[in-house]
């Protein structure tokens, strides 16, 4: 059989090329037979440049040291694309996971904004950006203004083949459903606190009266998918965006099996998240295809799913211990590949 197999990243626990690679091996290891192509996913979130990287296998990692959402250095990198695009992951530069603890009032994006210079000065030709897990809350202005906001040469031009913004996040950037009010309190906002942040983004918000804020995707990274807005780029879901960049419709052509996946399978997933979209591309290019899953916890109908292996059940019944499934995630990726194989 030929067996696809794309899931995202088990957030905190595991990356998709990982996971995919373990729920392979499993696989394998009852069907040694059968042809297995991984293609780990990503919503634009963490785990996005790896997901490139695994796909394309002569894209080159730059490392770059920019500054980090504390304003102190990280060290990270940038993808090349053999095509000439570059991938940049503001969850590497900017994210909240590099800070020890939120930081609401001083926490910048401006590391994302100096990792986008840093590739267009390497001569980038386009630009496809992952824009999930921000630490802050501040618009985008720091991206701009690393973009040359505000200085007498201005902004930077968009690359010759545009800029494309990859987010699951469809908020506004204000309002009860936008930035502040949403993800601040994720990133150390308190609730007293929320009107005086969606204040400061209107007031920002106002220097570009030609960018609607009202924008799906608008509110993504705290106001970063505004500010990449008001440079011109292009915002995509997130999943969907993935899945066209590394050319997923065409590898799921003559498959038999599909395997997708994440962390938490719950009622989320079916909106934009990487199993729901991978399930879509399987009816629409493998109509025969069997979908299955692979999950650390399922707390979700499994409709339209042909099989199921939830890491956390799997760990209960061969350790005893569920906590297992979070403590060892690739162990139970590999054996919930196995079982999974046996059912088919």
């Amino acid at each position: 059989m030929h067996v696809v197999i794309a899931p995202d990243s088990f957030k905190g626990t595991a990356t998709a090329a990982s996971v995919a690679a373990a729920i392979g091996t499993g696989w394998s290891s009852e069907r040694p037979d059968d042809e297995v192509v991984l293609v780990p996913m990503a919503d634009g979130g963490e785990g996005t440049l790896d997901a490139f990287e695994t796909a394309f296998p002569d894209a080159v990692r730059i490392p770059i040291t920019v500054t980090g959402p504390a304003g102190t250095p990280v060290d990270t990198s940038w993808l090349q694309l053999p095509d000439g695009r570059a991938v940049v992951e503001l969850a590497a530069t900017s994210g909240l996971p590099l800070l020890s603890e939120p930081l609401p009032d001083t926490a910048t994006s401006r590391g994302f904004g100096e990792a986008i210079a840093a590739a267009l000065d390497a001569g980038a030709a386009g630009l496809v950006l992952g824009i999930g897990g921000s630490a802050s809350t501040d618009g985008g202005r720091p991206v701009l203004e690393a973009l040359g906001f505000g200085t007498p040469s201005g902004l930077r031009p968009l690359p010759p083949h545009g800029v494309t913004v990859l987010t699951d996040v469809t908020s506004p950037l204000l309002g009860p459903t936008g930035a502040a009010a949403v993800f601040g309190p994720q990133k150390g906002i308190t609730p007293d606190r929320v009107a005086a942040f969606d204040a400061a983004l209107a007031a920002w918000a106002a220097r570009f009266p030609h960018v609607d804020p009202t924008t799906p995707g608008a509110g993504a990274a705290g106001g970063v998918g505004f500010g990449l807005l008001a440079w011109g780029a292009s915002l995509a879901r997130g999943a969907d965006g993935v899945a066209e960049v590394l050319g997923l419709p065409a590898l799921l052509r003559g498959a038999d099996v599909v395997i997708t996946g994440e962390g938490r399978y719950d009622g989320q997933s079916a909106v934009g998240k990487v199993p729901s979209v991978v399930r879509a591309l399987t009816t629409a290019n493998a109509p025969g295809a069997r979908s299955m899953l692979v999950a650390g916890a399922i707390d979700a109908p499994l409709d339209g799913l042909d099989a199921a292996a939830s890491l956390t059940v799997l760990a209960t019944q061969t350790t005893g211990e569920p906590a297992d499934a979070l403590a060892e995630p690739l162990r139970f990726a590999a054996i919930a590949g196995q079982r999974l194989a046996r059912m088919s």
